[in-house]
């Protein structure tokens, strides 16, 4: 099973790396098409039978694209991240499109400044792996749930096979060194009963990300791309088909596989 085993000042240095990151590319989220729309966001939104008195949780909400998509739906939104500058990001498109029912909050997904019960609905997209550790962030979430709310995950998942998994932790860390890990769909069922939950994965489907989109969103320094790159030329025949590397892809087009998980 998965163990928060870091230390306080690891931690610490491990958090500001994270803000210094995502607040150097902020922007290039708000402009990100995989964040803003896609197959899971539909399916979170269309999972829950969501009304005007709903409260929702965005738990590391980026630059908000998923507090967008609930707010029409719903009483208020709280859009929560450890990043400032991905706050701001969100604010803005909040403005830009007319929504007023979204307020934002600078916190950490593992102490979070809310009264138990709080919200009927807590949703988490593309934010998972970056939890140093993930128990107490879903405690907080439990704690924050009413007692028929709903908590909705979407993220990269590693695969089972060690290979695989290990393949995708490498290039992960290579491209963004504030990266903890993807984890398998069996870990998070583990992660999920420990906390307190009953998990039901539901939905898995391919993400395809052009690489160079992909690297200068997160401004991948060159050197690390170009050993991307030499891992996925180098790859074994079952990694470059589990990943969808294709020989001709000038630019390293892959898949990975995202797995939304519905909560009660």
């Amino acid at each position: 099973m998965t163990q928060d085993v870091k230390r306080p000042r690891q931690l610490s240095q491990v958090k500001d790396h994270v803000q210094q990151r995502f607040g150097d590319v902020a922007a290039n989220y708000r402009a990100s098409r995989v964040h803003a729309s896609g197959a899971d966001l539909d399916l979170m939104v269309d999972a829950v039978d969501l009304d005007r008195n709903m409260h929702v949780l965005d738990a590391g909400c980026g630059a908000g694209h998923t507090s967008l998509a609930f707010a029409p739906l719903v009483d208020r939104v709280v859009a929560c991240d450890f990043t400032a500058a991905m706050l701001a990001q969100a604010q803005a498109l909040a403005r830009e499109r007319g929504i007023s029912n979204i307020a934002t909050q600078l916190a950490d997904v593992e102490d979070l400044p809310f009264p138990a019960r709080s919200f009927d609905l807590i949703v988490t997209r593309y934010s998972a792996h970056h939890w140093l550790r993930p128990l107490r962030a879903l405690a907080e979430f439990r704690r924050l749930l009413k007692d028929d709310g709903v908590f909705l995950i979407s993220d990269i998942m590693a695969r089972e096979d060690y290979a695989q998994d290990t393949f995708l932790q490498t290039i992960e860390l290579l491209r963004d060194p504030s990266h903890v890990r993807d984890y398998r769909v069996s870990e998070w069922e583990t992660l999920l009963a420990a906390a307190g939950f009953r998990s039901e994965a539901l939905m898995r489907f391919d993400l395809e990300l052009h690489f160079e989109t992909w690297t200068r969103r997160m401004a991948t320094p060159r050197q690390n791309a170009d050993m991307i790159l030499s891992l996925f030329k180098g790859a074994p025949a079952d990694v470059r088909g589990a990943f969808g590397l294709r020989e001709a892809a000038p630019a390293g087009d892959f898949s990975v596989t995202i797995t939304r998980a519905g909560n009660r």
